[in-house]
C-alpha cells in the first residue's frame, strides 16, 4: 500500500480508506474521503507514457465539460492531474455509480432498448470529440490500417497466435491482406476521429437512465465504425444479434449520421484483435477458453466478410 498511501497524500487525502476494486490492465481503488468517493488508478508500468496518460485525462475532462457521462479527472493538491509514485503513474477520477452492462441479465426486448441507448450515447461521444480541439502535445495511438492489420498491430500479430491450426492461420493471413486493401480504399471516406475503442459491457455502467462510459485506456484515433463493432462483438452469437445490431444503429443514427455499410468488415477486424491481445495473457486463468471463443468468433466473422 506504499504507492497508494503516497498517492493519497498527493491528492490531500492522507488517511483516506482505499479499497482495491479492479485489477485488470490497471489497479483501481475506491477512495472514501470526507463523505465522497473517488477512483484512484495505478497504471500498469510500461503500457502508457506520461504524455499518453495526460492526453487521456485532458480528453475525458473535455468530454465531461461537454455533458458526456464519463469519470472526470480530479486534480491533485498541486493542480496536476497525473503523478508518478515509485515509478507508477497515478491519477484520480470521480467515482461513478451504477453497475456494468455485462452484469445485467435482460430479455431480448430490454436488451435491444439498451443497445439503442448505447448507440445514441456513442453518437454523442463522437460528436463531443469532434467539438474538441486537442492541444499540440496530445498523444494517443491510432486504430488505423497500420494499427489494425499492419506489421505491428496495436493488440498484437493476431495471425501468429500460437494456437492457430494451419488452415486458420492461412485464413487470417488472407483476411489481413484483403482487409488492408479495403481499409486503404475507405480511408478518407469513412467517419474518423477520436474513439473509445473498448466499449464492451464491462466499460459501460448502467445507473437508471444514465449510461456512464469508463476506461478510455485504449482510446485514440480510429474509424467510428470500430466503436460500433466493439459494442456488438460480444453479442454476435446471441440469437437476438440482428435486433441488437439494428437497435445500436438506430440509436446512433437518431443522433448522428454514419455510413454503416462496411460494419461487417469492422466486426471481423474487432474479432481478430482479441487473438493478438490474448497471447501475452495465455498463462492467466480461463485464457484457454477465452482464446477458443475468440478463434471461433474470428473464424465465423472473417469467413462471412470474405464470402460477402
Amino acid at each position: 500500500m506504499k504507492v497508494v498511501d503516497q498517492a493519497l497524500a498527493l491528492w490531500g487525502m492522507d488517511g483516506a480508506r482505499a479499497t482495491l476494486v479492479a485489477e485488470r490492465e490497471n489497479k483501481v481503488y475506491r477512495v472514501d474521503h470526507d463523505g465522497r468517493r473517488y477512483a484512484l488508478r495505478l497504471h500498469r508500468p510500461g503500457y502508457r507514457t506520461a504524455e499518453e496518460l495526460r492526453s487521456e485525462l485532458d480528453w475525458t475532462q473535455a468530454l465531461a465539460r461537454r455533458g458526456i457521462a464519463v469519470a472526470a479527472p480530479v486534480a491533485a493538491a498541486d493542480g496536476g492531474l497525473l503523478h508518478a509514485v515509485c515509478g507508477t503513474h497515478c491519477d484520480m477520477l470521480d467515482w461513478l455509480s451504477g453497475s456494468p452492462l455485462s452484469d445485467h441479465a435482460l430479455d431480448g426486448a430490454s436488451r435491444a432498448a439498451l443497445f439503442s441507448r448505447i448507440g445514441a450515447e456513442m453518437a454523442r461521444l463522437h460528436a463531443a470529440c469532434d467539438d474538441w480541439q486537442p492541444g499540440p502535445g496530445f498523444t494517443r495511438w491510432s486504430w488505423d490500417t497500420a494499427g489494425l492489420v499492419g506489421e505491428a498491430p496495436l493488440w498484437g500479430r493476431f495471425w501468429e497466435n500460437p494456437t492457430l491450426a494451419p488452415g486458420d492461420r492461412a485464413l487470417l493471413e488472407q483476411f489481413r491482406d484483403r482487409a488492408a486493401v479495403a481499409l486503404s480504399r475507405l480511408e478518407g471516406r469513412l467517419d474518423h476521429g477520436l474513439i473509445h475503442a473498448d466499449l464492451v459491457g464491462e466499460n459501460i455502467l448502467v445507473a437508471g437512465d444514465t449510461l456512464f462510459l469508463i476506461d478510455f485506456d485504449d482510446g485514440g484515433f480510429g474509424f467510428r465504425l470500430f466503436d460500433l463493432a466493439t459494442a456488438l462483438i460480444k453479442s454476435v452469437e446471441a440469437p437476438e444479434f440482428p435486433e441488437l445490431r439494428q437497435a445500436l444503429l438506430t440509436g446512433y443514427l437518431s443522433r448522428r449520421k454514419i455510413d454503416a455499410a462496411p460494419l461487417d468488415l469492422f466486426l471481423a477486424l474487432r474479432a481478430v484483435t482479441y487473438l493478438g491481445w490474448i497471447v501475452p495473457r495465455m498463462g492467466e486463468p480461463g485464457a484457454e477458453a477465452r482464446n477458443a471463443r475468440f478463434l471461433r468468433t474470428s473464424r465465423a466473422l472473417v469467413a462471412a466478410w470474405m464470402d460477402g
